[in-house]
């Protein structure tokens, strides 16, 4: 398992993104049991499989939070999952369909 990084600054998360290869994104909001339940999804398909990994807190790192969505011109939503290549977003969702069979199969696409 690779332990997951939490993004506090637009540098941590422009290094993260330049990165090659894939990579999971996850927005977080710590007061929200959907996205509980969404990071314990995220958190057991982790266990599982050997795969770079951050976390925003959306409440604690809005700037860095807005940051995605500017970038990537993906709408907000809190909680919130990509999977990054190389740069690029090649998969997202939100809320209750983020489960650990949703990212298994989006990494193994």
């Amino acid at each position: 398992m690779v332990a997951q990084k939490q993004l506090h600054s637009l540098e941590e998360l422009d290094q993260f993104v330049a990165q090659k290869g894939k990579k999971l994104l996850f927005k977080h909001s710590t007061i929200c049991p959907i996205s509980t339940s969404a990071y314990e999804e995220f958190q057991a398909y982790l266990l599982e499989h050997s795969l770079e990994a951050a976390v925003i807190l959306v409440r604690e790192d809005r700037p860095v939070s807005n940051a995605v969505a500017e970038r990537f011109a993906i709408k907000h939503e809190s909680p919130q999952i990509f999977l990054l290549e190389d740069g690029e977003v090649k998969w997202h969702t939100s809320h209750w369909k983020i489960t650990k069979d949703a990212i298994s199969q989006a990494v193994g696409a």
